[in-house]
């Protein structure tokens, strides 16, 4: 929550300029109703209506602000898929689970529970984002061999429950101080797809750095 309209239009317009490529828009929360006496939030049908592709579920905020749990994300991720928006689904654990080696736990138990009921034609559509919560907006970025080593461990769970072209075909993003400056270190991972990139895509520059990064890293 850090710009208003206008001045994300003028964010956009300076990192159109500094780009070779059009993005594609995604949103950051839906809500699994279509329509109805919900005061306050979008639905699926909305953001289609605005021109989304994606949408962010599930994210750490989400989660520990506002006290979503993986049964309503789950919904959200039905209500997504239903009317044709790609979801990201957001997994991560906090440093008291990261200190007590609870992370695949963690986890793998946040992706199973999300992605309950979705059928392997589903999957392809989906991404998972990895953001350890004890290094989003802390400057503190897990190393790549760390985020490697869970995005392997996704990459096992994905399989064991959707088969092995799950394992090898859903994007697995890197999301936690994600910056300029480290971007290519994770996007060189064989593990890492990309990046879900937080306080740096603020800046035009920097964003538009980390995208050249990741252009490179894809061809």
């Amino acid at each position: 929550m850090h710009k208003t309209a206008t001045e994300a239009a003028v964010l956009v317009r300076r990192l159109s300029d500094l780009v070779s490529e059009p993005g594609q828009l995604a949103a950051q929360n839906l809500y699994w109703e279509d329509e109805g006496p919900f005061t306050g939030e979008i639905s699926a049908p909305m953001l289609k209506d605005l021109g989304c592709r994606y949408v962010i579920l599930g994210h750490s905020e989400r989660r520990q602000l506002f006290g979503e749990d993986d049964e309503g994300i789950q919904r959200k991720i039905r209500a997504s898929l239903r009317h044709g928006l790609r979801p990201i689904l957001c997994v991560g654990e906090s440093l008291s689970d990261h200190k007590k080696g609870r992370t695949e736990t963690v986890v793998t138990g946040q992706l199973r529970k999300g992605l309950d009921g979705i059928s392997k034609d589903e999957i392809r559509l989906v991404t998972i984002a990895y953001e350890p919560v004890w290094a989003i907006g802390t400057g503190q970025a897990a190393s790549p061999a760390q985020a490697g080593a869970v995005h392997e461990t996704l990459r096992g769970a994905l399989a064991k429950s959707w088969g092995a072209g799950a394992g090898e075909q859903v994007r697995i993003l890197y999301g936690g101080s994600v910056t300029a400056e480290n971007a290519g270190e994770f996007l060189a991972s064989s593990q890492i797809d990309g990046a879900l990139v937080g306080g740096a895509c603020l800046d035009p520059q920097s964003f538009a750095t980390i995208i050249a990064v990741a252009q490179k890293a894809a061809r």
